[in-house]
């Protein structure tokens, strides 16, 4: 019987913050074992090179617990997951009226930065996430390993605005989520050839609650989902393998939601009267029943001639249901500061995709490996969430309307991946990225499309030096030259004067090349300490992907010392 763990701190620069992390894993004789770890970890604003972020503070606190018991034979695992946030929203991605907005995106230093403060102020987010599962298996001589899992998660979520008054300590989003999953697996594997088949099911049940006395982003609802799936592998020579799988999805959702009645007149009155349920002043309730089936299925071969190359090629027609946000959401979503609005009319993605993998190996010094995976995606009514040019006022500020459509969308590109040993001791590891996207109904760019990245790094490590290592990486990533206009638009007044004003949310922001290191050593049998700097030359830059980019920069130099303890 052996009881083992380790003890981690850790101090991080940009936000002042702490954490701490211990893992404790128990093993008997007789096969069981406990594992059990829990973190923590408090962080202040963090800030760019030039200015505080105000209230980017967070508080993070996680706990897991594991008894299992496992031979080649049968296995079984209880687990339980615990994680808790409390996280700030930037304060300047909340502006007061439209005339502010364009003043919060073009200020050199935000309006709010103010001085470091641990205080997590609203606007935030508070999230409590729970997670208990159950796993089984045993191994049988003719019908193979039968698997079953069954999970529950509760998933308790809140946004808090800049509400005034009593309102201010009253959540204005507050979701809770349950969900049941069960899913069965048998896997036959035999000399040439191997069948995996399996079903899933699950219920989800969201809860709104209507104490916050706001919209609700997301509606009450129930989903009832099950899917069938068969994967089947044959070895046809020692070089070629071959795979095809099939499957099979069922999703129906029972909603509960108003409308505004004039929402529900000008888009879904005419479409769909059979969910209309009674009009309350200017408001519309809906009982929304829509069900969504999908068929999915792919192909493919694996080449391996020899120890030095490997070619893949796979084929797959794909299926997606749309998700409850895409079809029904309706309200300010604050972690992303924009207001969302579903679209019911929003039917199946439907897709097919091309996939190659070619790997390669080269006697080159101690050994190189050159990896290569070019796609190409053709999407049929692809889902898409796009701003729809206007700003909306509401009493917690003045935020843009993004609205989902459907489309005709084609994505190709590339991942290129690099790995030298130039030495025993001394690696280089490099990754290229490239994506091509086009909305080929409206015949522009795709939005949010990731921009032509490359990472170098050099990696040394000497295990005879007390297991010494020292990595140096860069990360570029280009300006995305390709991108649609969909710019916001607003009116006011001057001196009595009616003016519209055009705001430019569309052009990407400019490239960047980023420098981070990582170092660290034994300092004895059972102690070691690392440290890790990220952004080391202090860059200003901005990520297109992200939404508060809009409002400051990215996060400046980060300084992270570890200290760990093993026993």
């Amino acid at each position: 019987d052996t009881l083992k763990g380790n003890i981690g701190l850790s101090g991080i620069s940009n936000g002042r913050g702490l954490g701490l992390d211990v893992n404790l894993v128990k093993v008997w004789k007789n096969g069981w074992a406990v594992k059990s770890g829990g973190h923590i970890q408090k962080l202040g604003d963090q800030s760019t090179p030039h200015y505080n972020l105000k209230n980017t503070g967070s508080d993070f606190s996680s706990f897991n617990f594991t008894l299992q018991k496992n031979t080649f034979k049968n296995g079984i695992s209880f687990d339980y997951y615990l994680t808790n946030q409390n996280l700030g929203i930037l304060r300047d991605s909340h502006v007061s009226i439209p005339k502010e907005y364009e003043a919060a995106m073009n200020t050199p230093v935000p309006f709010y930065s103010g001085n470091f403060s641990y205080d997590i102020d609203n606007p935030r987010q508070l999230v409590e996430h729970h997670l208990a599962k159950v796993s089984a298996f045993n191994r049988f001589e003719n019908i193979g390993k039968i698997s079953a899992t069954y999970s529950f998660q509760y998933n308790h979520r809140q946004e808090f605005d800049l509400r005034r008054g009593d309102l201010s300590a009253i959540p204005s989003l507050d979701l809770a989520l349950m969900t049941h999953q069960f899913n069965i697996n048998d896997l036959l594997e035999r000399e040439k050839w191997s069948l995996e088949t399996g079903i899933d099911a699950s219920f989800q049940n969201n809860y709104s609650d209507p104490a916050t006395q706001a919209r609700r982003l997301i509606p009450n609802y129930d989903k009832y989902s099950a899917g069938i799936y068969s994967v089947f592998k044959y070895k046809i020579t020692p070089e070629l393998n071959a795979e095809a799988g099939i499957r099979y999805d069922y999703n129906y959702y029972d909603v509960t939601k108003w409308y505004d009645k004039s929402d529900w007149e000008k888009y879904y009155a005419d479409t769909f009267p059979q969910f209309y349920v009674k009009t309350n002043a200017n408001r519309v309730l809906t009982r929304p029943k829509m069900t969504f089936e999908n068929l999915s299925y792919n192909a493919g071969l694996e080449y391996h001639p020899s120890g030095s190359f490997n070619l893949k090629f796979n084929y797959a027609k794909v299926g997606r249901t749309p998700n409850i946000a895409e079809l029904f959401s309706d309200g300010l979503h604050h972690s992303a500061a924009i207001i969302e609005k579903g679209n019911m009319n929003i039917k199946n993605e439907e897709g097919h995709q091309f996939n190659l993998i070619a790997d390669a190996k080269f006697d080159v010094l101690s050994g190189l490996e050159i990896s290569v995976n070019p796609y190409f995606f053709i999407t049929k009514n692809f889902i898409n969430q796009i701003p729809d040019g206007t700003l909306q006022l509401t009493q917690a500020g003045t935020f843009p309307v993004w609205v989902y459509q459907q489309i005709d969308a084609k994505m190709y590109g590339m991942d290129v991946d690099v790995n030298f040993n130039v030495t025993e001791d001394l690696v280089y590891k490099g990754r290229g990225a490239y994506v091509y996207g086009q909305d080929e109904t409206n015949d522009e760019p795709l939005i949010l499309m990731m921009p032509i990245n490359f990472s170098n790094a050099l990696q040394f490590h000497r295990k005879q030096w007390n297991g010494f290592y020292l990595n140096i990486e860069n990360q570029t990533f280009l300006r995305q030259n390709r991108f649609p206009i969909h710019d916001l638009e607003y009116t006011y007044y001057d001196n009595g004067e009616e003016m519209t004003k055009v705001v430019d949310v569309s052009t990407p922001p400019k490239g960047y090349s980023l420098w981070n290191t990582q170092l660290g050593i034994d300092l004895t049998r059972n102690f070691s300490a690392g440290l890790t700097i990220n952004n080391i030359f202090n860059i200003s830059y901005k990520d297109y992907l992200n939404r508060m980019r809009f409002f400051a920069n990215d996060m400046g130099r980060n300084f992270i010392i570890n200290l760990r303890y093993k026993f």
